[in-house]
């Protein structure tokens, strides 16, 4: 369960504690994104904040693993900001995107909705648009090419530096 909380939207101390028990914390503050639980924050250069707190929520939708800390998933897509701000038109095909999602959603937004059949109901929804594409097609390769993840997956690397897979356990499949 991911909360995002933002500076205006008022929680007490005792109501962050007990939400901070239940799952991670993220706060949209006025250029970043910040997880205090993890110890982790993504400064926005050209995206808003928020986009990029509704950006991390759509990854782990899009591509879900449950054993992946929200850190992989932001630093996955900081991408995105490093590409609005290099180009306008990606700027302006993110913020639409995400402005798009929050509509759909309903009044509480895309990071709102409660039920992950919910987002990605919305997701297929969109899944042909220009915007979609765009964040899939580069989360595919900079969520799963963090060398911290590939032991989660239990994937050692390449071999070629190791001498190749052959000698490596390439055939000590125990269950065929």
């Amino acid at each position: 369960m991911v909360t995002i909380l933002d500076k205006t939207g008022g929680m007490s101390r005792r109501q962050l504690l007990k939400t901070g028990a239940a799952g991670a914390v993220l706060m949209v503050t006025g250029t970043a994104v910040i997880c205090p639980e993890q110890a982790w924050g993504l400064e926005a250069t050209a995206l808003k904040p928020d986009t990029l707190a509704t950006l991390i929520k759509m990854a782990r939708d899009i591509y879900p693993h449950d054993q992946l800390a929200d850190r992989f998933y932001a630093a996955a897509v900081k991408g995105q900001d490093t590409m609005a701000a290099k180009e306008e038109k990606h700027k302006v095909l993110i913020e639409e995107g995400i402005a798009d999602l929050d509509k759909r959603a309903g009044a509480g937004g895309y990071r709102g909705l409660g039920w992950e059949d919910d987002r990605v109901a919305i997701l297929r929804d969109i899944e042909t648009t220009p915007f979609f594409q765009a964040v899939r097609g580069d989360l595919v390769v900079s969520l799963y090419n963090q060398k911290e993840i590939w032991p989660i997956f239990g994937y050692e690397g390449e071999s070629y530096s190791k001498g190749g897979y052959i000698q490596r356990g390439f055939d000590d499949i125990t269950w065929l």
